[in-house]
């Protein structure tokens, strides 16, 4: 059966232990803020809403440190040169890993940790 009224998109919605420091972060990969919000008893940001073309991303200020070993999430990013996008991280001061082909990304993927230990697969369109 055919729902009459599809899901139209989904967006990822991470919890992190400082919006600002994970704004920047996305930065780096080509996300732009879209909107932001600051708790009246905050200081900096507590969410933010980013995009980048058609990917969107949610974070979420945690309500303490993450766990990198405690993370069952993983964030597919999808570019349409992977070599040329891992060269650009690793000029802009990241840490991508090395470029690997599975069956299912035939033109390579590589694995980027984000600052609360997210992982971040970049791969072809």
């Amino acid at each position: 059966m055919t729902p009459q009224n599809p899901i139209l998109a989904a967006i990822t919605y991470l919890h992190v232990f400082d919006v600002q420091v994970s704004v920047a972060f996305y930065e780096k990969l080509g996300f732009q803020v879209l909107n932001s919000f600051t708790h009246p008893s905050a200081t900096k940001p507590t969410w933010a809403f980013m995009q980048s073309r058609g990917a969107c991303i949610m974070l979420a200020k945690s309500s303490g440190k993450i766990d990198p070993e405690q993370q069952a999430a993983m964030v597919y990013l999808y570019c349409v040169d992977v070599p040329a996008k891992r060269e650009e991280l690793v000029q802009l001061g990241l840490n991508p890993g090395s470029i690997h082909a599975p069956f299912y990304a035939p033109r390579g993927e590589f694995r980027l940790a984000d600052p609360d230990g997210y992982c971040l697969m970049v791969m072809h369109v």
